[in-house]
């Protein structure tokens, strides 16, 4: 069996391209200890879709990536841009408190 090394969760919450959201998903897949391989399955993606959403290598429908985000725990929220700013260091606030 392939020993899968977790990676750590972005540090800041604010996801703002595919980039940060790829690595917010391959982090929950790690911490899991699952493959991609693994990971797919459970999922029902293809290994190349899921590979796909961890490295922004290509587009992924969101549907698709809102369920994979899913089934990993990652939560995906939406706040209004006068909002942005403040969420995102109450969230920073919580995770060092």
């Amino acid at each position: 069996m392939r020993r899968v090394v977790p990676l750590p969760f972005p540090s800041d919450p604010l996801v703002q391209n595919a980039a940060d959201f790829g690595a917010a998903i391959r982090a929950a897949r790690t911490a899991s200890s699952m493959t991609i391989a693994d990971a797919a399955l459970l999922v029902g993606v293809s290994k190349q879709t899921l590979a796909d959403l961890e490295t922004a290598r290509a587009s992924v429908g969101l549907a698709t990536a809102i369920n994979v985000a899913r089934a990993f725990g990652v939560g995906v929220f939406i706040a209004a841009p006068e909002d942005r700013e403040i969420v995102r260091r109450q969230l920073l606030s919580e995770r060092t408190s």
